[in-house]
């Protein structure tokens, strides 16, 4: 599928362009001296950046404490509480008991500056949701010293400097450099090295698989066949199939089967398209045909579908 720009998406850009990803500075903080403060569980994925200092990060259930500092950034992806701290076995307040401003302004855990911290959060349409996370680790540390970096210390410089003063676009200025950190988050993970579970992301990063994705996601209508599918991974079908379902958690064909069935889910839902148009589009000889294939991978049919009444795709 290509863009309003007539270019075709890379997999994670129509992925993500998909699930209506929302990024956002949500605030930060200053601190000085010994503090800790514990946060809640999130119920989005969070990210955090260290733009000045030191930070410790204790996260429950995780066996060793994350040592942050200047220019290094997480991001939680698991509903787990944890502690931000100077030394994280001071008792710790509960982040409820400050006043947060938002994003234009920061929050003082105690008098000095010497470290500053900003963080943020990613929002998604709740059905790709259960997607995104599972193609996610539990957290990702990426060091502000590490080549793939060097951008996100820029950004993070940014941001700072979109917070500290009022100055015209502000907001709009945060939300795209909130934007850009997340991707550079995912750029940086990716070129790690670090294993990722089975899914889309870990399918991405692999080299034989990219240009499958790619092929597929920019032309998602087109008769895709098993060998076809093998020959632009370089591989015979058998390995492929094997090799394609270990590192992405399912089969080709079934991928192809749930990527159509979401933009299928998409387009039903700004409600543009007719249905029949819907199928021929994306490679369905037949009206019936596709309400077969949606009902099968949705769970209701396409005349009933509503975001709500759908069961959440890869879940």
């Amino acid at each position: 599928m290509r863009n309003r720009t007539g270019m075709a998406d890379d997999p994670i850009t129509s992925i993500l362009r998909l699930a209506e990803f929302e990024s956002v500075m949500s605030g930060g903080f200053t601190a000085g001296g010994d503090w800790a403060v514990r946060f809640p569980p999130p119920d989005k994925l969070k990210f955090f950046a260290v733009a000045r200092g030191h930070v410790v990060m204790r996260i429950d259930g995780e066996p060793q404490d994350i040592h942050m500092d200047e220019g290094d950034v997480i991001l939680v992806a698991a509903p787990l509480s944890f502690v931000l701290a100077s030394d994280p076995d001071l008792p710790a307040r509960h982040a409820s008991e400050f006043e947060w401003h938002g994003p234009s302004r920061l929050v003082a855990f105690n008098e000095g500056t010497e470290t500053l911290q900003i963080g943020g959060h990613v929002r998604v349409h709740p059905a790709y949701e259960a997607m995104l996370l599972a193609a996610l680790p539990r957290w990702i540390y990426i060091k502000g010293d590490t080549t793939e970096a060097t951008t996100m210390r820029w950004l993070i410089d940014q941001m700072v400097k979109e917070s500290s003063g009022a100055l015209p676009g502000a907001g709009l200025a945060q939300a795209q450099l909130a934007h850009l950190l997340f991707v550079q988050i995912l750029r940086a993970h990716m070129a790690s090295g670090d294993l990722l579970p089975p899914g889309w992301l870990r399918a991405v990063a692999d080299p034989r698989l990219a240009p499958v994705l790619k092929r597929v996601h920019a032309e998602p209508g087109r008769d895709w066949r098993l060998d076809e599918m093998a020959r632009l991974a370089a591989m015979s079908r058998t390995v492929f199939a094997e090799h394609f379902r270990k590192v992405s958690g399912t089969a080709p064909l079934t991928y192809l089967t749930e990527w159509r069935m979401r933009l299928a889910c998409q387009a039903l839902q700004r409600g543009s398209v007719p249905v029949a148009t819907l199928a021929r589009d994306l490679g369905y000889g037949s009206e019936s045909a596709f309400s077969h294939a949606f009902k099968r991978v949705v769970g209701v049919s396409p005349a009933r579908y509503t975001p709500s009444a759908a069961a959440p795709l890869l879940a």
